[in-house]
């Protein structure tokens, strides 16, 4: 059974020229990728084709679905998502299988589902919601630009409480009101989102213990959060996911082996989703 990652981001050489191109943020100075939120050094050849291929063979993947995160640019910026839309392709064709692409935040031909941000999510995606289930493809939430940090706040601020805060909500708001005809994945286990099913019930939310159509990504986490996922939601509802090349994939890899879930979560799942 082939092996997926489902949470991957990859820079088409279009997306790198315009992000240069650009005076205001986002953009790209040398290799200095420029936010917001602050400056990262950014190793572009993480985004060349045959080493994200050999990346993949290093962990035994055989499928990425990739996308171009909201929290450097999508929704906000239309000349950036179309030079990402224009170049994704192009990796998708010369990549002999190995990659599916998720377009930003439209439902597009060749393409295998959408990505918005959380954000988004809780402001309403149901026109988008719609067309992607008449389309047979993914919905995939993932976080959006951070807030402001506090005052001397630390670097990791944004990743682990800003981020995981916007995905509770999104995560939250689709329980309340989302649809049950389309597949939609939350990066990063929805932010823990659920640790909250339990206070969600004792607060009077209706839930049925099955969500069929919605499924949890398991970036960044390791064997307690996975089990406590698991056993909260399901296994079923699990997909692995890395955020590569941001993170590497061999420590979520293998927390999954030392549970015995990768089988099920690398193969089985995603598999319903994009085989």
């Amino acid at each position: 059974m082939p092996r997926f990652d489902v949470h991957q981001h990859l820079w088409p050489e279009q997306l790198v020229a315009a992000l240069r191109a650009r005076r205001d943020l986002p953009r790209l100075r040398g290799n200095m990728l420029e936010l917001d939120e602050g400056s990262f050094e950014t190793d572009l050849g993480e985004h060349d084709l045959d080493r994200r291929l050999a990346l993949l063979d290093r962990y035994e993947i055989d499928v990425a679905v990739v996308s171009l995160q909201p929290t450097v640019a999508c929704e906000q910026q239309p000349d950036l998502a179309e030079a990402y839309h224009e170049g994704i392709l192009e990796l998708v064709a010369a990549s002999g299988g190995r990659l599916r692409a998720l377009a930003c935040g439209e439902r597009r031909e060749g393409f295998a589902g959408a990505c918005v941000s959380a954000r988004r999510l809780v402001a309403g995606v149901d026109e988008l919601a719609a067309e992607l289930a008449q389309a047979g493809q993914v919905l995939f939430v993932h976080p959006g630009y951070p807030s402001a940090a506090p005052d001397e706040a630390p670097g990791w601020w944004a990743a682990v409480v800003d981020y995981t805060a916007q995905m509770q909500a999104a995560y939250g708001a689709w329980l309340a009101r989302g649809r049950s005809d389309v597949p939609v994945i939350f990066a990063i286990l929805a932010g823990g989102g659920p640790f909250q099913l339990e206070r969600l019930r004792a607060r009077g939310g209706a839930l049925t213990e099955s969500q069929p159509n919605v499924y949890l990504d398991t970036s960044s986490y390791g064997e307690r959060a996975l089990g406590f996922a698991a056993e909260a939601c399901g296994v079923s509802q699990l997909v692995h996911g890395s955020d590569a090349p941001v993170m590497d994939p061999g420590p979520t890899l293998a927390a999954l082996a030392e549970l015995n879930l990768i089988d099920a979560v690398a193969g089985e799942n995603p598999g319903r989703l994009f085989a």
